[in-house]
């Protein structure tokens, strides 16, 4: 395991100055296929997520980034839980399709809170024990960002491609700040990646002859 370990974390390569650990580009690479995955809805995100979590999970924690380290166990459970979520979705469903649509304002204000409050939280327990994160707000932001957008993500709701978006924009310079560049050269990616899908599935929620099955 020890020998595993040394390698996902040994340099690939070098490029415009920046060292690209092997964990932190497999680990990327599985993650944009899974976005890209979940834009086409497909049930095969989840598996994805879960591999890219696993990987990702040994190279942050090997960097003293709990948060996003303890991230990528949310997205390992969460990838779980999505997994037969969207199976029981596809199921209900007349057409065998994967429904999407905004989520009611009752959800919007309890996904802002759980953010809010779980940032909070988990920033505080970072700052009051500062072994466990070398940069706790920012961690902590995209820890509690990450599962508020899984779960929207797992519900079906469009949110879920604001709600990355918005963990985007700490996650790039994070990223970049601590090593792990081709983690933010990927961000670069997903935030395209985002877009596109956020673009879809809006659509798909104002026209529902667009909606078909998808492996």
């Amino acid at each position: 395991m020890n020998t595993v370990t040394d390698w996902l974390n040994s340099e690939a390569f070098a490029i415009f100055g920046q060292h690209i650990k092997w964990a932190d580009m497999i680990g990327n690479t599985v993650g944009l296929i899974a976005l890209a995955l979940g834009w086409r809805r497909s049930l095969w995100t989840w598996p994805a997520q879960l591999l890219s979590g696993v990987i990702l999970l040994v190279a942050f924690a090997s960097a003293h980034l709990s948060g996003s380290a303890g991230k990528q166990l949310v997205v390992i459970v969460v990838a779980v839980w999505g997994w037969y979520a969207w199976q029981r979705g596809k199921r209900d469903a007349q057409d065998g399709s994967l429904a999407v649509r905004f989520a009611t304002w009752r959800e919007r204000g309890f996904l802002v809170g759980a953010a809010a409050l779980g940032t909070l939280a988990v920033g505080g327990l970072f700052t009051a024990f500062p072994e466990l994160s070398w940069d706790p707000w920012p961690d902590a932001y995209i820890f509690v960002g990450t599962v508020v957008a899984m779960y929207a993500q797992a519900r079906g709701m469009v949110e879920f491609w604001f709600a990355w978006l918005l963990v985007d924009l700490v996650g790039v310079p994070l990223n970049f700040a601590n090593g792990f560049a081709f983690s933010g050269f990927v961000y670069v990616l997903y935030g395209a990646l985002v877009l596109w899908g956020m673009r879809d599935w809006w659509l798909r929620t104002r026209n529902p002859s667009l909606e078909g099955a998808t492996a």
